[in-house]
């Protein structure tokens, strides 16, 4: 596959410029959110800590709930509670009202993490994003999906932030490299 070369570089114009930096600071933030999440001794991912508090916000009658609390698709958000499942972070059970829905909630171990964790950076980017007009919001999401569509980066579903999505179902390689015995 050849890759096309960027521009001969030019003077940008201040808001390109002006965009490049938002952009910048947004991903900065999400990073180093994603960062503190898996240097807390839990070793969970920082998509994993963003679920574990959305969890933590209130009561998740299912996975679909869950996925859309977390602006997130459906599968995405399964592979991650999923590995907190087997972490013991996160408790499946069925709900009471309807035997065929799985309810979520947090286990103790869960709680506790929660508890002890910084807030994660996706959660500020909701309330900010949700704090824009309608119609600010509308224009900021069509504007998103052309810049997307114009990078080429539209294929596949879009995971959850810095969460890997490997074939193995084992998550972020940083976590498991910082995990790994030392020889």
């Amino acid at each position: 596959m050849t890759m096309r070369r960027p521009p001969a570089p030019v003077a940008p114009d201040d808001h390109l410029l002006a965009a490049i930096e938002s952009i910048r600071r947004i991903l900065h933030a999400l990073r180093a959110s994603a960062r503190r999440a898996e240097s807390l001794p839990g070793g969970v991912t920082g998509a994993q800590l963003f679920v574990l508090q959305t969890l933590a916000d209130g009561p998740v009658r299912s996975l679909n709930e869950l996925a859309s609390r977390t602006f997130t698709h459906q599968s995405t958000v399964s592979v991650v509670v999923r590995r907190l499942v087997e972490r013991g972070l996160v408790i499946r059970h069925r709900s009471a009202a309807d035997a065929r829905r799985l309810e979520l909630q947090l286990s103790p171990r869960g709680r506790k993490l929660v508890r002890r964790s910084p807030p994660m950076a996706q959660h500020r980017l909701i309330r900010g994003l949700h704090d824009l007009s309608r119609r600010d919001a509308r224009e900021l999401a069509r504007l998103l999906a052309r810049l997307v569509e114009l990078m080429g980066a539209a294929r596949g579903a879009a995971a959850m932030f810095f969460e890997a999505q490997s074939a193995g179902g084992r998550g972020n390689a940083s976590v498991r490299r910082r995990r790994a015995p030392r020889r």
